[in-house]
């Protein structure tokens, strides 16, 4: 019986040479790599900073960090997401406010956000403050989730009007682009807010194994990130002079070594994966019982994972199920941040509050997507789908 994982990450020859030539240098950490992979993420994603960092959690926290969220403060972000772009803002004593997701793009409703400022907030002048609790809203955290942009022209605006910063977790979208029609181009995402974080676990579309990059427009944003990343360490070269509390955050050399090898086939990878997801969409175009990844026309979708919906009818575990035993990995993609369990125990949330995140949620599944799958393996896959479907 064939053994289709769901992912696997592009590694060729290239990489193990770049890596390997780490080991000839006395630099395991904070080297000339580093230094290689960042500047290629400055050329290739157009922005005039990048900072690399231990994880996107940690590029994340950092940027929460600059954008002074404090206790008690609020950041509006989506429910549907990996938990690390929630928790970051607790890391700080902050409250994550969620807004339900668009049911198509899967990313948080912009127009919802522009209601939710327009009926709980009040702006002083200064600050935009909850209307029932006095709390400040702090910043905005809007996900490209599965490597499709979000909508971002509303928040563009809401940044502007009130001076909010946005933070776009971009860690699975990396090439992604959105046409801003307020911008009147196109645009790269990461490089809209403030700062933007790119991440590299393994799964995704490049990888380092682990570790994550800031991106940032802003001299000052990528000053302080190297000292946060950097144990607070400040921009005089003194041996341990410390001017913040900061973390070590940083990315050691071969991981980036690594990232630098696959950031010179970032084109190759990104256009084998969106070969590989050509084919799937042929092959199931036909198959009433599931919903095939939605991509707006406004929107370039980086491919960083293959996530269908079945329909209400189908046994989401029985047809997962049938998956597994035939060979075929397979995983449900998200749980709702709302519905982790401390979550529902810190702050009160229940099921129904987030309606459209919550059945999305109940009926997506991630199938095998890697720019190595053949066609011959995905037409297995498809195959078991649909048995597993009749099954189900």
């Amino acid at each position: 019986m064939k053994q289709i994982p769901l992912s696997r990450p592009d590694i060729t020859g290239l990489e193990k040479k770049i890596v390997c030539e780490v080991l000839d240098t006395p630099y395991l950490s904070m080297g000339p790599k580093t230094r290689a992979f960042e500047n290629e993420f400055v050329k290739q994603i157009g922005v005039n900073h990048a900072v690399a960092v231990s994880s996107g959690t940690a590029g994340l926290h950092v940027l929460i960090k600059i954008a002074g969220v404090k206790e008690g403060d609020e950041v509006i972000t989506s429910p549907f997401s990996f938990i690390a772009s929630s928790n970051v803002i607790l890391f700080e004593k902050a409250k994550p406010v969620f807004v339900d997701i668009d049911p198509l793009t899967l990313n948080i409703d912009s127009q919802k956000v522009v209601e939710l400022i327009g009926s709980n907030y009040e702006f002083d002048g200064k600050v935009l403050r909850n209307k029932k609790t006095g709390a400040i809203l702090r910043a905005l955290l809007p996900v490209h989730i599965f490597g499709h942009p979000v909508d971002m022209d509303p928040l563009l605006e809401i940044s502007e009007k009130y001076a909010l910063p946005i933070i776009e977790d971009s860690c699975e979208a990396i090439g992604a682009e959105y046409y801003s029609k307020k911008l009147g181009k196109w645009v790269k995402v990461g490089t809209l807010g403030i700062g933007g974080v790119f991440a590299f676990y393994p799964n995704k579309q490049i990888t380092t194994g682990e570790g994550g990059i800031i991106v940032t427009n802003h001299e000052n944003v990528a000053r302080i990130a190297r000292s946060l990343i950097n144990q607070g360490r400040g921009d005089n070269p003194v041996w341990l002079e410390h001017i913040r509390l900061g973390y070590n955050y940083r990315m050691d050399e071969l991981s980036a070594a690594l990232g630098y090898a696959q950031m010179l086939r970032l084109d190759e990878i990104l256009q084998k994966r969106e070969e590989v997801a050509g084919r799937y969409y042929e092959l199931m175009k036909d198959i009433d019982e599931i919903e095939l990844p939605y991509v707006a026309d406004w929107a370039k979708i980086s491919w960083f994972v293959f996530v269908i919906r079945v329909k209400d009818s189908i046994d989401r575990s029985k047809f997962m199920d049938f998956l597994r035993s035939h060979g075929v990995a397979s995983k449900p993609y998200f749980t709702p941040i709302h519905l982790q369990k401390f979550y529902v125990e810190r702050f009160g949330y229940s099921a129904g509050m987030f309606p459209v995140t919550e059945d999305v949620s109940s009926r997506t599944v991630a199938i095998p997507f890697y720019s190595s799958l053949t066609e011959k393996d995905q037409k297995y896959v498809v195959d078991v789908i649909k048995e597993a479907l009749r099954k189900a």
